[in-house]
């Protein structure tokens, strides 16, 4: 049976003691340009990695035997959009094991960089009530969108990878989720980083609120993909093929097989991202080959 209940480990509840909204004084200068991957055709592979408990630096410890990394995509799970009872206004929030990542972006960040693998920080809700779906106004949008987009400019990052989860609207007299909020932000957080990927997780009520006022964002977005580890499930979006994936699993949970039979009919189907959940620092080579055989006619390496 296909799970559809994810298993991720709040990072909410993780949270220990971190910095409740950023300080923007300094503009992170990024590495060296990245150096030209090896040649490599086929889907785009997305690997999330939960920093509470994992390092970013495992996503760069697989290459392709025929060449190439395995993974394209490495997203930071996860920053949170926070609630401020005082000012009335939603936070970028960092817990201290995502802080750590990005204080140390040289070591933990920037390895991936030189290889060419693109680096996006997830913003996922945090219980208190703030979410991208309930903005009061097309300010409050922007200024949140402020905040992300001088995160990824602080912290060399290559773009925003939006998940509408645990946010509780309503918690702390916050509003319901409204048909404007997530077109300002996405319109806005668009026009302040217009070369850096924005992606979708398409869960949530922002993801079932794309259009607004005669606007459509779908097209702003880079990807979007499935949020359901072990199934197939096209996002429902209007982006072409080439920026989805239907296809999600779980590295060590979902099983070869399905990983496999995914990533084949990823291929057969035409579309051109496949998504993964929950890398770790143990060798999964047997996991990562199972698709990336389907994927790129190649088995994956781990190199420790």
């Amino acid at each position: 049976m296909f799970t559809l209940v994810r298993s991720r480990v709040r990072t909410a509840v993780l949270a220990l003691s971190a910095v409740t909204a950023l300080a923007f004084g300094a503009t992170a200068t990024s590495g060296a340009a990245a150096a030209p991957a090896a040649a490599k055709q086929g889907p785009t592979s997305v690997a999330y990695v939960e920093v509470n408990n994992n390092s970013m630096l495992n996503v760069g410890k697989y290459t392709l035997a025929g060449g190439g990394n395995a993974f394209d995509v490495a997203v930071i799970f996860a920053a949170n959009i926070n609630y401020d009872t005082g000012t009335k206004a939603a936070t970028l929030y960092f817990n201290e094991n995502v802080q750590r990542v990005l204080d140390n972006a040289a070591t933990q960040i920037r390895p991936l960089q030189q290889k060419g693998i693109k680096v996006v920080l997830s913003v996922l809700g945090n219980h208190q009530g703030a979410g991208f779906a309930n903005f009061p106004s097309q300010q409050a949008a922007s200024a949140f969108a402020k905040q992300l987009s001088d995160a990824v400019a602080k912290y060399g990052l290559d773009g925003i990878d939006f998940d509408d989860e645990y946010a509780e609207y309503g918690n702390n007299g916050t509003g319901q989720p409204n048909a404007s909020s997530f077109v300002y932000l996405v319109s806005a957080l668009r026009a302040n980083m217009p070369d850096k990927i924005i992606s979708l997780y398409n869960i949530g009520p922002a993801a079932s609120r794309l259009s607004y006022g005669g606007v459509d964002v779908s097209s702003k977005f880079d990807y979007a993909w499935n949020p359901y580890y072990g199934t197939w499930q096209v996002p429902g979006i209007a982006l072409p093929k080439s920026k989805l994936s239907p296809a999600a699993v779980e590295i060590g949970r979902t099983s070869q097989s399905t990983v496999a039979d995914l990533a084949r009919r990823t291929v057969s189907e035409g579309y051109g991202v496949y998504l993964t959940y929950n890398l770790d620092g143990a060798d999964r080579s047997a996991d990562v080959s199972a698709f990336t055989r389907e994927l790129y006619g190649s088995a994956a390496v781990y190199t420790p």
